[in-house]
C-alpha cells in the first residue's frame, strides 16, 4: 500500500452541532485493501465522521477526499464510488429482499444485475427468503442484506458504521469473512465499532475518538485489549 494515493483521506475535518464541537482537525486515510476501525464511546463523534466521509453529513471546516476528488467539489455522481451501512439498514420493508436489490441495481444502472443480485443472496445466505418482505428478517439478515445493497454497485470505498450491532454468531462469523474478501478485493474499509476486540481481528488499523480528536491506537495498545 506504500506509495497509493488514499482511497478516503479526511484532513483537518471539524463539525459542530449548537455551541459542541463533535469533530476537532480529524485527520486519516485509509488506502485499498485497508481497514481502519473507529472506536469511542457513545457520542464520541463516530457517526458522525462516517456520514461526512459518506457525503451524508456536512462539515464546518477541512476536506474529504475519495481519491482524487474532494467532496466539496464532488457531484452526486460520487455516490456510485461508495457502499454505506447505516445504523438504518436503508431498505423498504414492504419490499422482498430481491424487490430491494433490484431497486438499487437501477439506481446504479447496472448491467446484468440479476445475476449479481443472485450470487449476492447465496453469498449471504438469504436466497431461501429471496422473497419474503424484508419486516419479516431478523436484525441478522437485514444487516446481511443492507451489506449486499451496499456492495451491490462493487464501489472502492465501504463505509460501515457499526454493522456488528445485534448480529448473531453466524452473522459476525461472516461479517468477518466478508471483511477479509474486502480486503483482498482492495477496497478501503472505514467501520466503527464498540467492540475493541472485533476492531483489533478485523482491522489494519485502530483509532479512537475522544473529546472530537482522534487518537491511532499503537500495537502495543492493542496487544493489551
Amino acid at each position: 500500500m506504500t506509495g497509493q494515493t488514499p482511497l478516503i483521506r479526511c484532513d483537518k475535518v471539524t463539525k459542530r452541532f449548537g455551541g459542541k464541537r463533535v469533530l476537532r482537525d480529524v485527520s486519516l486515510s485509509v488506502s485499498g485493501g485497508e481497514i481502519l476501525s473507529l472506536v469511542g464511546a457513545n457520542g464520541s463523534g463516530k457517526t458522525t465522521l462516517l456520514r461526512i466521509v459518506a457525503g451524508l453529513e456536512r462539515l464546518d471546516a477541512g476536506e474529504v477526499w475519495l481519491g482524487p476528488v474532494p467532496l466539496s467539489a464532488a457531484h452526486h455522481e460520487i455516490r456510485r464510488y461508495i457502499g454505506v451501512v447505516d445504523h438504518a439498514p436503508l431498505l423498504y420493508d414492504r419490499l422482498t429482499a430481491v424487490e430491494n436489490l433490484q431497486f438499487f441495481a437501477r439506481m446504479y444502472d447496472l448491467a446484468a444485475a440479476e445475476d449479481r443480485i443472485t450470487r449476492l443472496l447465496h453469498a449471504f445466505e438469504l436466497w431461501p427468503r429471496r422473497d419474503d418482505p424484508v419486516r419479516t428478517f431478523s436484525r441478522g439478515m437485514l444487516q446481511r442484506l443492507a451489506i449486499a445493497r451496499a456492495i451491490l454497485h462493487e464501489p472502492p470505498v465501504l463505509i460501515l458504521d457499526e454493522p456488528d450491532s445485534g448480529l448473531d454468531r453466524e452473522s459476525l462469523a461472516m461479517l468477518a469473512g466478508l471483511l477479509a474478501e474486502f480486503r483482498r478485493g482492495e477496497r478501503a474499509v472505514l467501520i466503527s465499532t464498540h467492540d475493541r476486540n472485533r476492531a483489533a481481528a478485523w482491522s489494519d488499523r485502530i483509532c479512537e475518538l475522544r473529546e472530537g480528536r482522534l487518537h491511532p491506537i499503537t500495537d502495543l495498545e492493542r496487544s493489551e485489549q
